[in-house]
């Protein structure tokens, strides 16, 4: 086993070979994670403009009457 592994070593064909493979993995899962950090980010700023919309609308309805409230619903309702 060590004689197998010495030999893979000081043949610097095999090294640069493993070296190029590691070099595209690395490139590989380093890509991978930055597009799934960039989605998640893109993800976090979408639920953020909603949660801010939602909270424009309850702040609005809040701020209505109870009988504004039933008008404008409705209004938007199907008959």
């Amino acid at each position: 086993m060590t004689a197998l592994v010495l030999s893979v070593l000081s043949n610097p064909t095999l090294l640069a070979i493993m070296g190029g493979l590691l070099a595209v993995l690395v490139a590989f899962l380093k890509g991978n994670s930055r597009g799934a950090r960039l989605e998640r980010e893109k993800q976090a700023k979408a639920e953020q403009k909603a949660r801010d919309i939602a909270d424009d609308v309850q702040s609005d309805v809040g701020a209505m009457s109870a009988d504004q409230v039933r008008a404008e619903l409705t209004k938007r309702t199907r008959p």
